[in-house]
């Protein structure tokens, strides 16, 4: 799911930022074990999305509009207003 969000996001991440996410994401996917959340892995893996995206205020990348758990597919989806891609530097 990494590298579905990396391949479509703007600006490019860097390889240490890769990795950062990649922490996040994996971190979101484990944390229904720790906190009893009732969130679909779905939900958790956007809102970590967010708050990577917002904690930098820089980049700008597609959310998860379907995971497979049991096979690791994920589909990927652009947040829009107007029909348009978000933009990572100064919004619509």
């Amino acid at each position: 799911m990494t590298q579905a969000y990396v391949e479509q996001a703007k600006p490019p991440l860097t390889q240490e930022l890769i990795e950062r996410l990649q922490s996040v994401l994996t971190e979101a996917l484990d944390s229904k074990g720790q906190s009893g959340s009732d969130e679909s892995p779905t939900d958790r893996l956007n809102a970590a999305l967010d708050a990577f995206e917002s904690e930098l205020r820089s980049i700008v990348g597609p959310r998860v509009a379907s995971l497979e758990t049991s096979t690791g597919a994920v589909t990927m989806e652009h947040r829009s207003e107007a029909g348009q891609p978000l933009r990572a530097f100064g919004g619509q």
